[in-house]
């Protein structure tokens, strides 16, 4: 039987009418802003399902938008987060759409960086402020953003994974969860580690230097921190 924290009961201190709707989605943008980084101009939210129907009504335009700055859910300035972005230089769009067989509550982020490069992060508000993170550049991932995550593209070759874990091991990072799928065998192949500890960028350093490893991207975990707008 599943233990119920006083977070699952309660819910989250949030801003806004729907917990799926604004805290989750306030998550959502923020743990997205996380994967994309901090240099960004443009940022447009494609909104599947519910999201899509009741996005203005609910405030999820506003949440996703406080989000992407960097806002909690139970910030105030929440309401003005459109207004507040724009004075920030960052131009927001907001599209419904379809994503296909996903949770209704869902929305796919796009990034527009300032090197013209762009991140796409898809997501979904599994209800009680809580979120799952489904899809990164068009990769296939779960987590949730309550664990330092490391997300790694490599190609698919032995040893691979022991000599990323031999790295976390050396830095005193425990491994709480770990998945690893690919394309195809011996093509490429991606890895989600979630962790107990953060993860620097020193130890993301090390394991970009990995034979065989193409990227390596840590999020660590997002609870208490403000952005300046």
């Amino acid at each position: 039987m599943k233990n119920y924290s006083v977070f699952d009961i309660l819910g989250p201190i949030m801003i806004g009418p729907s917990s799926s709707h604004t805290a989750g989605a306030a998550r959502l943008g923020k743990v997205a802003r996380y994967i994309a980084g901090k240099d960004f101009n443009t940022v447009t939210f494609l909104l599947h399902g519910s999201f899509a129907k009741t996005y203005k009504g609910h405030g999820t335009d506003r949440a996703l938008a406080a989000g992407i700055l960097g806002m909690e859910p139970h910030d105030e300035r929440l309401r003005e987060a459109i207004s507040l972005a724009e004075q920030s230089g960052i131009s927001i769009k907001f599209v419904e759409a379809d994503l296909g067989y996903v949770h209704p509550n869902s929305v796919r982020i796009l990034f527009e960086k300032n090197d013209g490069t762009t991140i796409e992060v898809t997501g979904s508000s599994i209800g009680g402020g809580n979120i799952l993170i489904t899809n990164i550049d068009g990769y296939q991932v779960e987590f949730t953003g309550e664990y330092a995550t490391l997300f790694m593209r490599h190609e698919d070759q032995k040893g691979v994974i022991s000599r990323v874990t031999t790295v976390l091991a050396q830095h005193d990072i425990n491994i709480a969860t770990m998945k690893v799928s690919r394309k195809d065998k011996g093509e490429e192949a991606s890895m989600i580690i979630e962790t107990d500890h953060p993860i620097s960028d020193h130890v993301v350093d090390e394991l970009t230097k990995i034979k065989d490893v193409l990227s390596a991207r840590a999020i660590n975990p997002v609870k208490g921190e403000d952005v300046n707008v």
